[in-house]
């Protein structure tokens, strides 16, 4: 059958949380419940500046993409931040990865975006395969500052 792409909504927390808890190990970090409770209830609200999608293979979550529209000082259109990106290691290798990023596309295209962008890590080689076939190196570095 393959995988499907599917919009989040309020009915999928049970599928989205396990990949979104899976991401958070990948890369090591913790998030308490009340903002996984935050960011969910902020993603599967209609209509907003985020939002997310589910890769399914069958009755089955295997991945999941998570996306802020935001205005830019560069250009007319907002560009779309594809923030978090993660498919469940027994899924890799089938596509799911590409179809999630390609619905950020879409979304972002339909909705007069300008760009889609994100950020990963530099010891994230497997994923940057990936990136490098279906994206633009910036050449940019990220710096921040915790506040």
């Amino acid at each position: 059958m393959g995988v499907v792409i599917k919009a989040l909504d309020a009915g999928q927390r049970a599928a989205w949380e396990p990949l979104w808890q899976g991401y958070l190990a990948f890369y090591k970090a913790s998030i308490g419940q009340d903002v996984t409770d935050l960011t969910f209830a902020r993603l599967s609200t209609k209509g907003g500046v985020m939002g997310g999608f589910l890769a399914w293979d069958g009755e089955h979550s295997v991945g999941m993409v998570n996306w802020i529209r935001h205005p830019s000082c560069w250009t007319a259109g907002d560009y779309c931040y594809l923030q978090d990106l993660f498919v469940d290691p027994a899924a890799r290798g089938v596509g799911a990865g590409r179809a999630l990023i390609e619905a950020v596309y879409a979304e972002a295209r339909a909705g007069g975006c300008s760009r889609v962008y994100w950020l990963t890590h530099e010891t994230n080689h497997e994923a940057m395969q990936l990136y490098d076939r279906i994206a633009d190196r910036s050449g940019f570095l990220q710096y921040r500052k915790m506040l």
